[in-house]
């Protein structure tokens, strides 16, 4: 097996604009997603990092993502900013909502963002926690296209729909950073196993015929298992009311694959809500999270939600960004 290659922050954001732009990107687009892409890496989430750059670019190239959609801004209420992506990228989408959104937040103490006609995110966490580095509570929620059923059914009607919460630490940066779909595993993480030719474990995806799979071709044709059973249902349709229906965007029943190049723009949505942490809680806010955390961590051997990320995050500003030599060589091929 060959070493990986190990590249800087700085130089994964290069690669992955450089490539976004001789597919098509505007220049402000790429750099959004650019940025995504090496956070994603530099968190050991690799299966949203240059492993996924690929297929952003195809679908620059086959009209599943419009290069020069231009998301259009609106304030239709006092507490709520609206984004068109235009089917183009969901990132640039996201970051012109931001700075709308940031401010009315502080201002009003809560605000809403919604995003229609737009494309698969990534890590939703990443764009919650940019609200929890503003100093704010950033709740989030992003459909996608159906593969989950219904409880009692086979035929996917619910997308793995992830939702995000990140809360600031009063420094600058996050304190907890929640983000899991409504799937036992992410459907990425399934994707990434068909890629390498390895099975994937009973209880993460269903056939046609409903019943378990080790194989994640046949899994990725079927349905992915909900966490918790109808639990897992219950938290796809949240997200489904919050990021389509709120959104005004497509249902994931109705949007097209963010993976191959049939049906054209997905035109899926994302909603996110920011909150003044002390505004809400009469300035008790820093005070109960660091309760909290101290209860949450105060048993030997317990994980907290994000810490993962925090030590990946660590390792690879201090060691380097390790990167899978077939994925470096792949990236290479797309800098045109």
């Amino acid at each position: 097996m060959s070493e990986p290659v190990i590249l800087q922050i700085a130089e994964i954001e290069r690669l992955a604009s450089t490539a976004l732009k001789h597919a098509g990107a505007q220049p402000a687009a790429a750099t959004s997603l650019a940025a995504a892409i090496a956070a994603a890496e530099r968190d050991g989430i690799s299966s949203h990092g240059l492993a996924y750059l690929p297929t952003y670019c195809q679908h620059l190239q086959c009209g599943k993502v419009v290069p020069e959609a231009v998301p259009h801004v609106a304030r239709p209420a006092p507490g709520i900013v609206t984004v068109d992506a235009q089917s183009g990228f969901a990132h640039p989408a996201i970051g012109m909502g931001f700075a709308e959104l940031v401010p009315l937040a502080r201002a009003q103490g809560i605000a809403t963002l919604t995003v229609r006609n737009s494309y698969n995110c990534g890590v939703l966490g990443y764009h919650t926690e940019n609200l929890a580095r503003a100093g704010l509570v950033g709740l989030g929620f992003t459909n996608a296209p159906a593969s989950i059923a219904a409880s009692g059914g086979k035929r996917p009607v619910l997308g793995t729909n992830p939702w995000s919460i990140a809360v600031p630490d009063g420094k600058g940066g996050a304190a907890i950073v929640i983000d899991q779909s409504a799937s036992v595993v992410a459907k990425s993480e399934v994707m990434k196993k068909s890629r390498r030719g390895e099975a994937i474990p009973l209880g993460w995806a269903l056939g046609l015929d409903g019943e378990p799979t080790t194989d994640p071709a046949v899994g990725l044709k079927g349905t992915m298992v909900p966490a918790g059973g109808y639990k897992g249902v219950g938290s796809a349709i949240l997200v489904e009311i919050m990021a389509a229906c709120l959104a005004g965007a497509t249902l994931g029943v109705d949007a097209s694959p963010f993976s191959g190049t049939a049906g054209g723009p997905p035109k899926t949505g994302q909603l996110f809500i920011a909150i003044s942490p002390d505004a809400a809680s009469s300035g008790l806010f820093a005070e109960r999270i660091t309760g909290l955390v101290s209860a949450l961590t105060a048993e030997p051997g317990t994980h907290l939600a994000g810490s993962g990320r925090l030590k990946a995050r660590a390792r690879s500003l201090a060691e380097g960004i390790r990167v899978d030599r077939a994925i470096y060589d792949t990236v290479l091929g797309l800098q045109g």
